[in-house]
């Protein structure tokens, strides 16, 4: 029973000496010129903040929650997609029933202005 899993366990070792040799020769070979702008910390393109526990606008965090919930939803419908002709009208009538809640949600946060950056 192990001899089926000799192909998966090559496939790791060679994969794990192929990331461990490019990483190698990266470093070997890769040029090495250092500078005082190359190694400041960069922070979306300005000077980093003074004090790191800076608080940030809650939009951020709405708008990237926002983000997550509505592309999430979009994976619901591929799976319906693949089984649509099995489902039939229900299967219709359900999934529009799903995208219309989608949409009037998405109304309702754009219209309360959660997706407004000033």
């Amino acid at each position: 029973m192990l001899a089926e899993y000799l192909p998966t366990l090559l496939f790791l070792i060679v994969a794990t000496g192929i990331g461990i040799a490019l990483i190698i020769i990266g470093n070997v070979i890769g040029p090495k010129r250092p500078s005082g702008e190359k190694l400041s910390p960069y922070e979306c393109g300005f000077g980093a903040f003074e004090n790191a526990r800076m608080p940030f606008d809650v939009r951020y965090y709405l708008v990237a929650i926002l983000f997550i919930v509505f592309d999430l939803e979009i994976a619901f419908v591929f799976p319906w997609a693949m089984v649509f002709r099995e489902l039939g009208v229900f299967g219709l009538i359900e999934m529009g029933v799903f995208l219309t809640l989608l949409v009037i949600g998405f109304v309702y946060v754009w219209k309360r202005g959660a997706l407004e950056w000033e």
